[in-house]
């Protein structure tokens, strides 16, 4: 089960830049967490948004290139799996086609107003998931 690519445009801005003239590596999960949470709003009911916050579990990332300031940079988050409150994605981050970053991601959703674990039933996951 795997959902459909979702694309996040990266800005890059002169804060982004580290003492080595490059994005700074910390940069990376933030742009995976911008997009994650932007896939959530788009594809997800207004409600379940409302209801639901995301908490980051774990990120393993793979550096392969440096980005600068003027690039043009997208990351590519595909949603894998959900299995109860948890959420598996999957982020190449790209420039022009050329691998900058991979990282493979899970996150545990939450409810709003208790914080709790909340299970990620199917009335939702169709959404993400249409053809299952």
């Amino acid at each position: 089960m795997s959902a459909s690519p979702f694309h996040f445009p990266i800005r890059i801005t002169p804060d982004d830049i580290d003492f080595m003239g490059h994005v700074n590596n910390s940069r990376y999960l933030g742009w995976v967490q911008d997009a994650v949470l932007a896939h959530w709003n788009k594809l997800a009911p207004a409600d379940a948004v409302a209801a639901r916050l995301w908490v980051a579990l774990k990120h393993e990332i793979t550096y392969r290139k440096p980005a600068f300031l003027e690039d043009d940079v997208i990351a590519r988050t595909v949603l894998e799996k959900i299995h109860g409150a948890r959420a598996f994605y999957h982020t190449v981050i790209e420039r022009g086609g050329e691998v900058l970053a991979e990282v493979r991601s899970s996150w545990c959703c939450v409810d709003a107003d208790t914080h709790r674990p909340a299970r990620i039933g199917d009335e939702i996951a169709r959404f993400f998931f249409p053809n299952d």
